[in-house]
């Protein structure tokens, strides 16, 4: 649980539009997002799953980043401009095999780490490599626990995450209008079972031939969806977390887009 001296925080939920393989537009609008959820007083901005490249299966080893990838330093640049923790997706280099699907964790001291994604969805594993250990960041006494997807889909990770002591779980999505309704589901008891705050950052765009469904949100420790985007709209879905409750708002972010 978390402790006596923890202070809340934000944790901002990116929904932004992805272009297949396009990592340097991704990229400008991934800044796009920090910039404003700090604006908005997040500590901490986490974006889908392969949020860098979108959810390309087949073009992964190809766009599979080395851990000095440019794009990188150009996200912990912004956490530390912005004093925030970023957390985005990418598809990151593995010298012994296939690529892992990987959430690089940007902090805002300078340096940047990474969650690999350990359980793998059907079909995966043709294309990509698990990951053995869990992943955690504390953030102003808060600790978070990471997902990417088809983790959460498993018990025993966020089984884990709780005997680890996790405040918050985090999970990094892609969900499809057809797959919300059970992942919810799974989404809520997850933090019913363990009593802490689970929220979700899904795509919003057609990627790696899926569509998907937005309904980023959070589940507080009752199981209740707390807040959500709408849809499929580009937002920031702002979760506040102060000792374990947890309450929001959501910033559209499409006139921010087209200013840029």
């Amino acid at each position: 649980m978390t402790t006596a001296t923890a202070a809340p925080i934000t944790i901002a939920l990116a929904q932004l539009p992805v272009s297949k393989a396009a990592v340097g537009e991704n990229l400008q609008t991934h800044l796009a997002y920090i910039e404003r959820a700090a604006a908005l007083g997040a500590n901490v901005v986490a974006f889908p799953e392969l949020s860098l490249t979108g959810y390309e299966l087949a073009l992964l080893s190809q766009l599979a980043m080395p851990l000095n990838d440019k794009t990188f330093a150009a996200l912990t640049a912004a956490a530390v401009a912005t004093n925030t923790v970023v957390i985005a997706g990418c598809p990151l280099h593995n010298p012994d095999g296939k690529p892992y699907i990987a959430a690089v964790i940007c902090l805002p001291k300078g340096e940047h780490t990474f969650y690999l994604k350990q359980h793998l969805h059907e079909g995966e594993d043709v294309y990509c490599a698990p990951g053995q250990e869990s992943g955690f960041i504390n953030v102003k006494g808060t600790r978070i626990a990471l997902a990417v997807c088809a983790d959460f889909t498993h018990p025993n990770h966020s089984a884990i995450a709780a005997a680890q002591q996790a405040d918050v779980y985090v999970a990094s999505a892609l969900i499809s209008p057809g797959g919300y309704a059970k992942d919810a589901e799974l989404l809520a008891a997850i933090a019913q079972r363990h009593q802490f705050p689970v929220l979700l950052a899904n795509h919003v765009s057609i990627t790696g031939d899926w569509q998907t469904c937005g309904n980023s949100g959070g589940w507080n420790v009752g199981g209740e969806l707390t807040i959500k985007a709408n849809g499929t709209q580009p937002s920031l879905v702002l979760c506040h977390i102060n000792h374990g409750a947890l309450s929001g708002s959501v910033e559209v972010m499409a006139n921010i887009l087209n200013e840029r």
